[in-house]
C-alpha cells in the first residue's frame, strides 16, 4: 500500500491542504487536538469529493440502464457470431455508439476516487510516522497523532503490533474493537447499497447475465472490503465508511424520484403519484409531470407497470395527457380510452402458431426452424419409397412434408 499511496503522491498536497482547512473549522468548535476535529475533516473531504462527482454518479445511473437495456441485444449479438470474435467485438462497439452508450461510464465514481483514497493513506502513515506532508506541518502531525476516535488513533490499524498501538498513546484493544466495528458497517452499507439496487430499482422482467453479475458483486464486494480493512487505518476507514453512506443515500434518492422503469421502485413511484392525484385532482410538480408525459407518449410499449397506472387514472376518473397533465372525465369514457390503448397492444402468439406460420421470404430461419431440417428425412430417389412419418402421441401436429410420387401409399 505505500508503494500506491507513492504513485498517487502528486494529489497528497490537495488533500492535505483540504484537511487542515477543515481542520482549522472544527478545531476552533472541538479542540485542535481532539477526534471529533480530526474525523470530522476527513468526513468533509469526502463530501466535498462526492459533491464533486455528482454529474459523474448521474452518467453511471444512465450508463447502468442502457447497459441492461442493451442486454438482450448483446445476448443475440454474442449468440450470432459466437465463432468470429472480432466481428462480435465490431458489433458491439457499433451497438454502443448507436445508442451513445459507454461501459465504464459504471466504473467513474470509483476510479475517480482512487487517488484521493491512496493520497489520504498515503498522509495518514505519514501522521502515524511523525513525518510531516503536503500542508501538514510539525506541529498539526502532532496533534493528529494525539486525536482518538473512540479511544482509537487516526493513524492506527487492526494489524498494528501492540508497539506501535502503544507509541501512538492506545491500547491494542481499544484499536482493534474500533476497527473491527468500522469494517463490519462498511462492509454492511456496501452490501445493503448493491441489494437495494437489485432488489428495487431493476427491471426484473429483463434476464441476462448482467443481473447474475450484478447479483455476485453483492457479495463479493463486502467481502473484499472486510479482507482489505485490516490494512487500513482508522482515518481511511472513516474515509470509507462516510463515501459508503453518502452512496447509500444517493442512491436511495435515485430509486425513490427517478426509478428504472419496468422495476418494483418504478411501481412504488407510479402508486405514490397515483394517490396525490386522486388527492388533489391534479398533477403537482414539473418532474410529475414529466413522467407521465413520458409515459403518454410510449403508447403501446408501455411496462406493465404503466399499463397499470394509466388504468387505475381511468378508474377514478381521470386521463393522462400529452403534456403531462391529466383531465377529468366521466369514468366511463377514461376506461373506454384505456381499453382503446389496450387494444392496440400487439397480442403475443403461441408457440404453435409461430411454428406453423409460414416464412417471410428472406427471413432468416431460426434455430427451431433449423433443427426440424435436419430432422427431414432426404427426397427419396426414383424407385425408393419412402413411409409416411406418422405423428407421435402427444406431439403437435403442423405443416406434413409431400410424399414423393413414386412412394407406396
Amino acid at each position: 500500500m505505500d508503494t500506491i499511496g507513492n504513485l498517487f503522491s502528486f494529489i497528497t498536497g490537495p488533500v492535505s491542504w483540504i484537511i487542515v482547512q477543515f481542520h482549522k473549522l472544527y478545531g476552533a468548535i472541538f479542540g485542535p487536538d481532539t477526534g471529533w476535529a480530526w474525523g470530522l475533516s476527513i468526513v468533509s473531504l469526502v463530501i466535498v469529493i462526492r459533491i464533486c462527482l455528482i454529474p459523474l454518479f448521474v452518467k453511471q445511473i444512465k450508463s447502468m440502464r442502457n447497459m441492461q437495456a442493451l442486454q438482450p441485444k448483446m445476448k443475440a449479438i454474442q449468440e450470432r457470431y459466437k465463432n468470429d470474435r472480432q466481428r462480435q467485438s465490431e458489433e458491439m462497439m457499433k451497438l454502443y455508439k448507436e445508442t451513445g452508450t459507454n461501459p465504464l461510464s459504471s466504473c467513474l465514481p470509483i476510479l475517480l476516487q482512487s487517488p484521493f483514497f491512496f493520497a489520504l493513506y498515503h498522509v495518514l502513515s505519514k501522521i502515524a510516522s511523525g513525518d510531516t506532508i503536503g500542508s501538514l506541518n510539525q506541529q498539526l502531525v502532532d496533534s493528529a497523532r494525539e486525536a482518538h476516535i473512540f479511544g482509537a488513533p487516526i493513524a492506527a490499524k487492526f494489524m498494528d503490533d501492540p508497539g506501535t498501538v502503544q507509541a501512538l498513546n492506545a491500547s491494542l484493544l481499544d484499536v482493534r474493537v474500533v476497527t473491527a466495528i468500522m469494517i463490519v458497517m462498511m462492509s454492511a452499507s456496501q452490501f445493503f447499497t448493491q441489494r437495494q439496487l437489485m432488489q428495487k430499482n431493476v427491471d426484473l422482467t429483463v434476464k441476462t447475465p448482467y443481473m447474475q453479475q450484478q447479483k455476485m458483486l453483492m457479495y463479493i464486494f463486502p467481502i473484499i472490503f472486510a479482507v482489505m480493512g485490516i490494512n487500513f487505518p482508522v482515518g481511511v476507514l472513516v474515509y470509507w465508511l462516510t463515501t459508503n453512506v453518502w452512496t447509500m443515500g444517493q442512491q436511495m434518492y435515485v430509486i425513490n424520484q427517478n426509478p428504472t422503469p419496468g422495476s418494483k421502485a418504478q411501481e412504488h413511484y407510479l402508486q405514490r403519484l397515483l394517490k396525490s392525484i386522486t388527492q388533489h385532482g391534479e398533477v403537482r410538480g414539473r418532474r410529475k409531470r414529466n413522467v407521465i408525459q413520458a409515459i403518454v407518449a410510449k403508447g403501446p410499449d408501455r411496462n406493465d407497470n404503466e399499463r397499470s397506472f394509466i388504468g387505475s387514472l381511468a378508474k377514478a376518473g381521470f386521463t393522462a395527457q400529452a403534456d403531462g397533465t391529466v383531465r377529468k372525465v366521466d369514468p366511463a369514457e377514461a376506461e373506454a380510452e384505456a381499453a382503446a390503448v389496450r387494444r392496440q397492444q400487439p397480442k403475443r402468439q403461441t408457440k404453435a402458431k409461430r411454428q406453423a406460420a409460414p416464412a417471410q421470404p428472406g427471413t432468416a430461419k431460426t434455430s427451431l426452424e433449423k433443427k426440424a431440417d435436419q430432422a427431414e428425412p432426404e427426397e427419396s430417389q426414383p424407385g425408393k419409397a419412402t413411409p409416411a412419418r406418422q405423428a407421435k402421441s402427444g406431439q403437435r401436429k403442423g405443416h406434413q412434408r409431400p410424399k414423393h410420387p413414386s412412394s407406396k401409399k
